[in-house]
Parts: structure tokens; C-alpha cells; sequence
């Protein structure tokens, strides 16, 4: 009878997204894509991929507060409507896609063919506990460095945006009305119960499921929520600090990259016994510059002057 409760979040997940395809209003697609997303979380939870759980709850977290800004200015102007024919097109694109992973998916070998035992042969050299921590910033560390580059040149996107007037100013505010009370109580209560859990994630993600970018994204999730709340109000874009931060990371990262040229002689290669101390130093100094980064994506361009 395991079976049961994979069955009902199989049939759960499957309507969910029907909801979100076929749902009229876009404000009611973008809440049935969140739901979504979070079944999706215990889907993975199920497979026994916590990491893959944690990341997918956090990005579901931020990527609902965009599209849900998106939705309220599409408002503001005339929703447009696609043409039968690109909804026909859409749609066999996607059942292509779908019908393409399905074949992939049933046609794979069993056992499936893994590097997981590779993976944690390495792990007491590298004085980590979490094989997932070991492939992000260890065996596949470029791959992580460019990721994070690319947050930068997402976030230059976004600020491109804006007219040169206001480049420097402060974005548009996230909901333009007064903040009703319960989001006010909200973000009194929640914002040091998730800064709490975020250092959790953070501090063991070395070792056990976790680490910065589920970190970053909670500690972006509460800041936002301040701002929403009208606690608190948007930074101008300007501000030497704000884009001091958000490289900050990135630089660190690269300085530990080239740092390993001089010891073990290899670029992002890590001195025998620092490679954990190393590593931890990167967790923490990324996890500030992609919260500040994945906030500041999710605000906007700047909107108006900045304050003198």
C-alpha cells in the first residue's frame, strides 16, 4: 500500500497543471504554477533528492512573486491574446516534449548508469558530508562559478531596463495599494524565522542537504516580503554597497579559483586540508551577493529618481 501516496501526488501534480495551462486568467495561472511547484518539491522529497526538494520549493518561492508582478501590470494594460494558431503550435511543441521525455524516460536502463559512487569516494579528502556540495563547488566548481556570473549579467538585464533618468533610483514599489494588516503581521512574524532557517541551510549545507542558493533564495524571500509589507522600502539601485555586494561573491569565488593556481597548480583546485574552510568561505560570501541579486531581479528597474 506504499504506493498510495505517490499515486495521489502523481494524480495531484497532474491537475494542478492542467489548472495552470488551462486556466483563463493569468493571476489564476501563476497561483496554480506555484502550487505546482511545490508538489513538485515533495515529488522530489519522495525520489529522495532533498537538494533538488529545497531548490525547487525556493526558486517556486521567488519565481511566484515575479510573475505575480508581471500579472498585476499586464493588468494595467490590454491582456494580449495569442491566435488560435500559436496555441496550436504551443501545444504540439509541448506534447513533443513531453512525448520525447517519456520515451527517454522509459527507454533508460536499469540500473541507471551513476558517478555517485565516484562522487563520495572523494568526499574525506574534501572534508565534506554532502556529495551534492562536493560536485557544485568541488568537481563541477566552474560550472558554479559561471552560474553565478551569469545572476550578474541577469541582473545588469534587468537594471538596462530603466529610462536614464531613473537608472539610479528605486524600483516600483511590489504592490502598489496599501499593504493590507495580515501581510504587515506576516512580515513582522516570518522574516527572522526564515533568516533563522536560512543560516541553518547554509551551515550544514556542507554536509548534509543544503547550502547557499536555497539560503539566498529564503533570505531574498523575506526581504522582499518586508518590502511588499511597506516596512521597509526599496534601496536605490545606485547605491555603491547594493552593487558592491553582489559582486562580492563572484570576486571571492574567483580569488579562491586563482588562489589554487598557486598551491595545488590547477585553477578552483584546493590546498590539501583547506578545501572544506575554502569552501564554507565561498558558501557564505555567494549566499549574500545571490540573495541581494535574486531581490533586486525580482524588484526590477529602476522606476524613479533616487533620493538626494
Amino acid at each position: 500500500m506504499g504506493w498510495i501516496p505517490d499515486a495521489v501526488l502523481v494524480v495531484m501534480l497532474l491537475e494542478v497543471a492542467l489548472f495552470s495551462v488551462l486556466a483563463r486568467e493569468s493571476r489564476a495561472a501563476v497561483i496554480g504554477f506555484m502550487a505546482f511547484g511545490l508538489l513538485l518539491a515533495l515529488g522530489w522529497v519522495r525520489l529522495g533528492a532533498v537538494d533538488v526538494a529545497l531548490t525547487e520549493a525556493a526558486i517556486g518561492a521567488l519565481t511566484g512573486v515575479l510573475l505575480l508582478g508581471a500579472c498585476t501590470r499586464v493588468a494595467e494594460r490590454e491582456e494580449p491574446k495569442p491566435s488560435p494558431v500559436l496555441r496550436l503550435l504551443a501545444a504540439i511543441l509541448c506534447t513533443l516534449v513531453a512525448g520525447g521525455l517519456a520515451a527517454i524516460m522509459l527507454d533508460a536502463p536499469d540500473p541507471s548508469p551513476t558517478l555517485a559512487p565516484e562522487a563520495a569516494a572523494h568526499l574525506d579528502a574534501l572534508g565534506l558530508g554532502n556529495p551534492v556540495t562536493a560536485v557544485l563547488l568541488a568537481y563541477r566548481a566552474l560550472d558554479t562559478l559561471l552560474e553565478t556570473v551569469v545572476v550578474v549579467l541577469a541582473l545588469i538585464g534587468v537594471w538596462s531596463l530603466a529610462p536614464d533618468e531613473a537608472w539610479r533610483g528605486a524600483p516600483e514599489p511590489l504592490i502598489p495599494a496599501a499593504p493590507n494588516p495580515p501581510l504587515r503581521l506576516l512580515a513582522r512574524v516570518l522574516p527572522p524565522i526564515g533568516l533563522v532557517v536560512a543560516v541553518h541551510i547554509l551551515w550544514v549545507g556542507a554536509d548534509e542537504p543544503g547550502g547557499k542558493f536555497q539560503a539566498a533564495t529564503l533570505i531574498a524571500a523575506m526581504w522582499l516580503l518586508v518590502m511588499m509589507a511597506g516596512l521597509a522600502p526599496a534601496p536605490d539601485l545606485g547605491d555603491p554597497r547594493l552593487r558592491l555586494l553582489a559582486v562580492t561573491g563572484p570576486a571571492v569565488f574567483l580569488a579562491v579559483g586563482f588562489f589554487g593556481l598557486l598551491a595545488p597548480g590547477s585553477f578552483l583546485a584546493y590546498p590539501e586540508g583547506w578545501a572544506k574552510p575554502l569552501i564554507v568561505l565561498v558558501e557564505i560570501v555567494l549566499t549574500a551577493s545571490i540573495a541581494l541579486m535574486l531581490a533586486l531581479i525580482v524588484l526590477g528597474p529602476g522606476a524613479r529618481k533616487p533620493q538626494r
